[in-house]
Parts: C-alpha cells; structure tokens; sequence
C-alpha cells in the first residue's frame, strides 16, 4: 500500500494545509466537498500542489512532520512565490 504526503493550497485565502493519505483522490474530495466540519471545510476551495509517494506509513508521517516544521513551510510559501505562480505546483 502506497501512502502520499500532500499539501493543499487555498488561493482564496492564502492557506496551506499539509497531510498524509493512503487514497489521495478520495481525501481531496474530503477537502473540497464532503467534509461539514474540520479546519479546511472554512478555507475552501483547495489546490493539490505538491504530492509524493512512500511505501511505508513511517516514512510519510516522518515527511509530513518535517513539512509542517517552520523551516519547510517558509520553503512552501516561497515556493508559491515564484514556482507555483509560473507551474501551478511545487517541488519541495
């Protein structure tokens, strides 16, 4: 089973959500459209930006920890400065 690390961008409101799945069509659409209550229900509609694949689930939630640190999501945010704005995504 592959698990993937993913950031969300909301345009409309300049936010970043970072998190980890097993299917990740199916978790976006829990962002966007199904979900009634949680954080990113308030800041929709969301963009997949970035996603990238792990063979274990300890391998993602380590990556997804290491994204939500300061240092990586100052690298995300100035990664949609320049590269998302000209691509439509990031490579992180």
């Amino acid at each position: 089973m592959d698990y993937v690390v993913y950031i969300l961008y909301s345009r409309s409101f300049d936010k970043i959500y970072i998190g980890f799945t097993t299917d990740l069509i199916s978790r976006y659409y829990s962002h966007n459209f199904r979900a009634t209550k949680g954080w990113t229900v308030r800041y929709r509609p969301w963009d997949v930006i970035y996603c990238e694949f792990f063979g274990s689930k300890t391998e993602a939630l380590k990556y997804e920890k290491q994204l939500k640190g300061s240092k990586a999501r100052a690298e995300i945010r100035r990664q949609l400065q320049g590269e998302y704005r000209s691509v439509g995504f990031i490579s992180v």
